[in-house]
């Protein structure tokens, strides 16, 4: 029963998605201001993909301007809703896959907490790792450098795992 208490403590914390703005990232700022009309929270730029994270009211409005967006940046744009917890969060980086279930779980061989986002098909769990492993690992990679939680107490690794078929 503590296990689960603890697990709760962990999944609603309070977070803040940090960066500090380079120049790219502040015309893709006013670059998404002029397309959608929205002024995003803050907008975060690894590897080969830019997330742009969004008011939780202004997500399905961004929502339509995905695709020219994309065609026009020629990046793999993510639009976010920016939440506050890391629940939420998790939810919302994999936003079109049915996530069956989030745990916590601990690496035998690390000692460090790891959560476990269960798909129900190796098919949903390709997508939401991306080709090569590419979102994955830029998924770590934005909570090891732009997410801040309250008490920094933070997982180590997220991984997705596929529990059918």
């Amino acid at each position: 029963m503590l296990y689960t208490i603890l697990d709760d403590l962990i999944f609603y914390q309070i977070l803040r998605v940090i960066n500090k703005f380079t120049n790219f990232e502040l015309k893709l700022y006013r670059y998404f201001i002029r397309k959608t009309h929205i002024y995003p929270q803050n907008i975060v730029n690894i590897n080969n993909f830019v997330f742009f994270f969004v008011n939780n009211e202004d997500y399905f409005y961004a929502k339509n301007h995905i695709n020219s967006i994309r065609k026009e940046l020629i990046k793999k744009v993510i639009i976010i809703r920016a939440e506050n917890t890391l629940i939420t969060l998790l939810y919302s980086l994999f936003p079109d896959l049915y996530i069956h279930d989030i745990k916590i779980e601990w690496n035998v061989y690390s000692g460090k907490r790891e959560i476990s986002v269960n798909f129900l098909s190796f098919k949903e769990r390709g997508i939401a790792i991306g080709c090569n492993g590419d979102y994955i690992k830029t998924v770590n990679q934005l909570f090891e450098k732009n997410v801040i939680f309250q008490n920094d107490e933070k997982p180590f690794k997220i991984n997705c795992i596929s529990l059918g078929n």
